[in-house]
């Protein structure tokens, strides 16, 4: 008998379906590195100028170069595996349905399988820019795994303080940003608590497809009434303690430079870059 229970117990355990990691954002991986101590504004430099190359080069050569120094970012950062979310398989779907379509587009190269030509242009262009998609969402989780959501309001007024002699009102869009960056996590377990509680009041039973539709709108708009009565509610509740501490002129005030590491991983950027674009303009066009 016992042996049955614990048969079946593992039977269910093998047959259950793992959860998915979920989506984290704004919420830095803990731990202490280069990549974490670094100046928040050389990231966005970085972040800058990774995707000022790739708009005009995106071929093959930089994007595993900009790969290759994301990938060491993240070991120098201690990023674990388990800060990836989990791909769901309608993602998957999606993918092979795109790579199909673009497969059949052909183009240059082709190649000869049993006297039939094949063109690989389009399959090739869509890989590449499903390469070129995963590498820009990998820049925007490193800068989200590693540094700090009250250090990049200060970082943007730093860079920004050129623009003021134009007038710009750089101090004002840093505090806005530092406000948004800061109240997004917020925000997002506020909606999800609602949601859950939305989910757990009893539905009204309706016959009819009109009457289903219909009861699915007014549920929409009582969800979206409610959202922006939290968020009201929360954006009081911040300006009160913004004032509390001094104004919004706090926000983007941290007098934070750039140190030696920051200047090295500048080098070494523009250093990838600059080879990615010889080998693309020089080597590849030649041949």
């Amino acid at each position: 008998m016992t042996s049955s229970v614990v048969k079946s117990s593992t039977a269910n355990r093998r047959g259950a379906k793992r959860p998915g990691r979920p989506v984290v954002l704004l919420v830095p991986v803990p731990g202490d590195s280069v990549i974490h101590n670094m100046w928040a504004g050389t990231k966005l430099l970085v972040v800058f100028g990774i995707s000022l190359l790739l708009t005009f080069y995106p071929g093959w050569v930089s994007i595993g170069l900009m790969s290759a120094l994301v990938l060491v970012a993240a070991r120098l950062a201690h990023i674990p595996r388990g800060a990836l979310p989990s791909v769901p398989r309608w993602l998957w779907i999606v993918i092979a349905i795109g790579f199909i379509t673009a497969a059949l587009a052909g183009g240059t190269p082709e190649i000869t399988i049993h006297g039939v030509e094949v063109g690989l242009g389009g399959a090739l262009n869509f890989l590449r820019i499903t390469a070129l998609s995963i590498l820009l969402l990998g820049l925007g989780a490193m800068v989200s795994w590693t540094t700090n959501i009250a250090e990049i309001g200060p970082a943007v007024a730093t860079l920004g303080r050129p623009l003021r002699l134009l007038r710009i009102p750089v101090d004002e869009w840093a505090a806005t940003l530092a406000l948004a960056l800061r109240a997004f996590p917020m925000l997002i377990d506020e909606f999800q608590v609602l949601y859950a509680a939305r989910r757990l009041r009893p539905k009204q039973v309706v016959k009819g497809r009109k009457a289903r539709r219909r009861q699915r709108w007014l549920e929409m708009i009582d969800l979206l009434a409610a959202a922006m009565t939290v968020t009201l509610r929360r954006g009081d509740e911040m300006g009160d303690a913004i004032t509390a501490r001094g104004g919004i002129g706090q926000l983007s005030a941290k007098p934070v430079r750039p140190k030696l590491a920051d200047w090295v991983t500048i080098g070494l950027t523009l250093a990838a870059s600059a080879a990615a674009v010889a080998i693309d303009t020089i080597f590849i066009t030649s041949y």
